[in-house]
């Protein structure tokens, strides 16, 4: 509920949407929607969505997990274990990464969504991880088949991870951005392959903000 809250009061600051423009986007009045930005009320996982839309991030979605609570209190299961929100964002493919969003998905067929608790900048995807490129030896290692969240609109400086593509490849690659002597690099974590200068006519697709194994 509170990264919803967060989410949405970013994004209403970002389009200068009042309270009373979403009310009467949502269909409700402008106070039902502040009942829900100040928590006084919970909105159904609907409602959120109803939002969501409204402001335009309809490539994001609200949805429930329920799991057996680890901890019951002496009052009850607490709200934070009864309800746990998360986003979901569309599998894409390496070929055409962040394009698969409606329709049948070319590996999975039917479109595939992962969920997350991490709210995107912008039209986030996932991919999944192919080869060892991103495999190291010690320190941070991505391995081959995890999944990983893209962010299109968090900033790719030194440091990050990225997705790329040059304008002569077919498929997008995975790499760390880094700075050496005043000429960026798009290196691997597997020592084994070699690290590549990088220049403008390569595309940043977006920036690896999340990885996880699928077990």
């Amino acid at each position: 509920m509170d990264k919803w809250i967060e989410l949405v009061k970013a994004k209403m600051s970002e389009l200068k949407v009042t309270q009373e423009i979403l009310a009467e986007r949502v269909g409700m009045s402008q106070g039902g929607i502040g009942h829900w930005l100040t928590k006084r009320r919970q909105p159904s996982i609907e409602d959120m969505n109803r939002v969501l839309q409204a402001l335009g991030m309809d490539y994001l979605e609200v949805a429930m997990v329920i799991r057996e609570p680890l901890l019951l209190q002496d009052d009850g299961i607490s709200l934070t274990e009864k309800y746990n929100p998360y986003f979901r964002y569309p599998v894409s493919d390496w070929r055409e990464p962040a394009e698969v969003r409606d329709g049948e998905h070319p590996v999975y067929g039917k479109p595939r969504f992962e969920l997350t608790d991490y709210h995107a900048r912008g039209k986030a995807f996932w991919l999944v991880v192919a080869g060892d490129a991103m495999t190291a030896p010690s320190g941070v290692s991505i391995a081959e088949d995890m999944l990983i969240l893209v962010d299109p609109d968090v900033e790719a400086v030194p440091g990050k991870l990225v997705i790329a593509q040059w304008p002569d490849s077919t498929e997008a690659t995975f790499r760390k951005l880094i700075e050496e002597g005043g000429q960026r690099y798009l290196v691997p974590l597997n020592p084994t392959y070699p690290k590549v200068l990088y220049t403008e006519v390569c595309r940043i697709i977006g920036v690896v903000v999340q990885a996880t194994a699928k077990f």
